[in-house]
This record gives structure tokens, C-alpha cells and sequence, in this order.
């Protein structure tokens, strides 16, 4: 099941954005925006980049990731 992303107001008027899991669990969240226009373009930033996104690992060597 995919995830969501949220956009909300806080109480200071910026206009913010999370990523969710399926089950509600926020994974990425955002800086405030003034306009709600903002935070989508931010959105659709996020949705390009992330597709294409590779694994920069910078903990230590004898600590390794395991890929396929």
C-alpha cells in the first residue's frame, strides 16, 4: 500500500508537508511555506526526486548496507 503526502497549516500560517506510511507513521516532513501553492510545488519536488534517489551511505565501512 503507498503512502500519502499531508499538507496542513500550522498555527503561524505556513503551509507544511509530510510523507506517511499507509499506517499514519510520518517518514519525511517538511519546512513551512508561505503559500499552500509552495508546499505542493515542494510536493511535486519531492515525488521527482525520490524516484530516481540513490542511497548516499555515510556510516562507517563495518557497518554495511546490504543492497540488491
Amino acid at each position: 500500500m503507498a503512502g500519502k503526502f499531508v499538507v496542513t497549516q500550522d498555527d503561524s500560517g505556513e503551509y507544511r508537508f509530510a510523507l506517511t506510511t499507509h499506517g499514519g507513521d510520518v517518514i519525511v516532513s517538511s519546512i513551512g511555506y508561505a503559500t499552500k501553492g509552495s508546499a505542493l510545488n515542494a510536493v511535486d519536488g519531492v515525488r521527482s526526486t525520490a524516484a530516481d534517489a540513490v542511497l548516499d551511505d555515510r556510516t562507517p565501512s563495518q557497518d554495511p548496507v546490504l543492497t540488491d
